[in-house]
């Protein structure tokens, strides 16, 4: 008798878990995002192209390295609530990414939780959006 052996892929698809693709594709979406959101929410204003450029890379880097330990941190909350603070959990890395900003001298602010949880949700949908076109 013959043994078989099986491999198992996890994440798999015809694209690895990284990819240059797929990062272009998502630092686009939040730069849109980040775009949309200000145009749209009073609450949130960028007021040059520089400020959005610098502002998306640092809204990359936070949400790169402080959001998996801010979800870790709350995960409890998060399955209580049915994946719903995750909305707080974004909101938290957009307002560091207003705080971030404003600290190093650009035009960028995001004024109070309730805007910056609008914004969040606005940053995802398009997030979102552009994940789903941009694998067909």
């Amino acid at each position: 008798m013959r043994a078989r052996s099986y491999a198992v892929q996890f994440g798999g698809g015809p694209e690895p878990l990284w990819s240059w693709r797929r990062a272009a594709v998502q630092l686009a979406a939040n730069a849109a995002g980040l775009w949309l959101a200000a145009a749209l929410i009073s609450g949130i204003a960028i007021d040059d192209w520089q400020s959005l450029v610098a502002g998306t890379a640092i809204f990359a880097i936070a949400n790169t390295l402080i959001r998996p330990i801010a979800t870790f941190v709350s995960c409890c909350l998060i399955a209580v609530t049915f994946g719903l603070f995750l909305v707080v959990v974004n909101a938290a890395m957009l307002a560091l990414t207003a705080w971030a900003a404003g600290e190093l001298g650009l035009n960028m602010r995001v004024d109070g939780f309730w805007s910056a949880a609008a914004g969040a949700i606005v940053i995802s949908l398009v997030s979102l959006l552009a994940r789903r076109v941009a694998v067909r």
